[in-house]
């Protein structure tokens, strides 16, 4: 039985795929990456039995296509590249200098609010729950609740479920593996999970982060968003810090990626360390 391989995707298709994916998602895909994009949507065409790009278009622009495709689209043709204790020094500007002052300023009772914006598979956020959990040991009364947050339904999924191959947390100490990690009751499998106690302060929810506002339950007074903007130009980065800068508590903190940049946007920030800002109201 022959095997029909689709014609690679025309580049007044290309272009229409690109300002779809802009439009809804934010996401730039330039000309070098018509090659990728190709590579990855014949993958969803095959599981799909779509037979050309064109009829793959049309499916994804359709409504059912938004509904039910276009998260996975998103999902194939984007790196959830993530690890635990990434860019490990932003955990310690954060136990010195970050928790300090913002308990300083504590007024009331409530959990210190901390959003992790493009959490991909749970290893930023609960980096955080076991960082917050040691700094919590030596103070009375402080509670933290963490919101993670990303576009994929199927990577939050994952996230929530806290399992992770063993060589996925190499590079936590040693002390907090045995304390925030249980390992799987088979050897054989090599896996590990997240306690529940570690795993109940992360609340994990889908989000655009192109939607016009973000509606919040709780005070936010710290955000992660970090290499989340590699795939943003300047206008729509900037647009999202400033959504970011109007949820946050006055004085809140944001870090972002340490290959990324504010260069060029005119925002209400401070830098406080390398890659890491405060908001000046």
């Amino acid at each position: 039985m022959a095997i029909t391989i689709p014609v690679g995707i025309s580049d007044k298709l290309f272009r229409k795929i690109s300002r779809f994916v802009t439009e809804e998602t934010g996401i730039q895909l330039p000309d070098s990456k018509k090659s990728m994009l190709e590579a990855r949507l014949r993958k969803r065409m095959r599981l799909l039995n779509l037979e050309t790009f064109e009829n793959y278009a049309d499916y994804v622009f359709s409504d059912e296509g938004k509904r039910l495709e276009l998260i996975s689209m998103i999902d194939s043709i984007t790196t959830n590249k993530t690890s635990f204790f990434r860019e490990a020094d932003h955990f310690d500007v954060l136990t010195r200098t970050v928790l300090p002052d913002l308990l300083a300023r504590k007024t009331n009772a409530r959990p210190l609010g901390i959003w992790s914006a493009g959490c991909s598979s749970g290893q930023e956020p609960y980096t955080l729950a076991m960082v917050l959990s040691e700094f919590a040991e030596g103070q009375r009364g402080f509670d933290f609740r963490i919101l993670a947050t990303d576009l994929s339904t199927e990577i939050l999924d994952e996230a929530q479920k806290g399992i992770y191959g063993e060589d996925k947390i190499a590079s936590v100490p040693i002390a907090l593996k045995q304390k925030y990690f249980m390992k799987s009751k088979n050897p054989a499998k090599k896996l590990v999970r997240v306690q529940p106690f570690i795993r109940q302060k992360v609340s994990f929810g889908r989000l655009n982060l192109m939607d016009n506002g973000f509606k919040m339950e709780e005070k936010i007074d710290v955000i992660f968003c970090r290499n989340v903007m590699i795939y943003f130009d300047l206008p729509t980065r900037e647009k999202l810090f400033n959504k970011f800068i109007r949820v946050l508590e006055p004085g809140g903190y944001i870090f972002i990626g340490h290959s990324e940049s504010l260069n060029g946007m005119k925002l209400p920030l401070k830098t406080i360390a390398n890659t890491v800002y405060q908001t000046t109201f």
